[in-house]
């Protein structure tokens, strides 16, 4: 069962996060169960990352067949990596693969030194790094497929956040005041 494990686990990077949900649960629909998510985007670049994903994937199909597929491979099965061009009108998509991450435990966050990130604002939807992941079979209401259970994030570097916020440093930039100003309010 280690091998399988090792077979289906993935060091996923350099990625993009968007859809952060690392600090707290939450549910993606409603009435989902809440989890713990992430959304990696990856460039299309990034042909060996790629691979190494594929194969771990058909390692979880090969490893499910058994325990979720009834020892054969269904024809219509969904997969977890997708086509940022062809399944999403966002431009931080565009010339990249995706892969929507989640699990019921929260995963570790850290920095690139691997010290653990305490503070919130540090790790948003729009900076990068790293994340460890785990595929998975799944056989859920009739839907069959591969999942991609998220473990641990590493952030590296700052990026443009994404969903439409600024930043405070962005908002302020060229504000200037005098020792005088102090005096002007009401």
């Amino acid at each position: 069962m280690a091998n399988d494990n090792q077979a289906t686990k993935v060091i996923v990077g350099p990625v993009r996060f968007s859809y952060l949900h690392i600090w707290e649960p939450a549910a993606i629909g409603e009435g989902d169960d809440k989890k713990y998510s992430a959304s990696l985007i990856i460039p299309k670049s990034n042909k060996k990352l790629i691979k190494e994903i594929e194969a771990a994937v058909q390692a979880a199909i090969e490893s499910g067949k058994n325990s979720k597929f009834d020892g054969k491979i269904p024809k219509k099965l969904k997969l977890p990596l997708r086509d940022g061009d062809e399944e999403r009108e966002d431009e931080a998509y565009a010339g990249a693969m995706f892969l929507n991450t989640t699990s019921k435990t929260k995963p570790g966050i850290v920095d690139k030194n691997s010290k653990p990130i305490q503070v919130q604002d540090n790790v948003y939807s729009g900076c990068y790094g790293y994340a460890s992941v785990n595929f998975y079979a799944f056989d859920s209401n009739g839907s069959k497929g591969i999942a991609c259970g998220l473990n641990h994030i590493m952030k590296i570097k700052d990026g443009e956040p994404l969903g439409g916020r600024s930043t405070a440093e962005s908002d302020f930039e060229g504000l200037s005041f005098d020792d005088d100003d102090d005096d002007n309010f009401l």
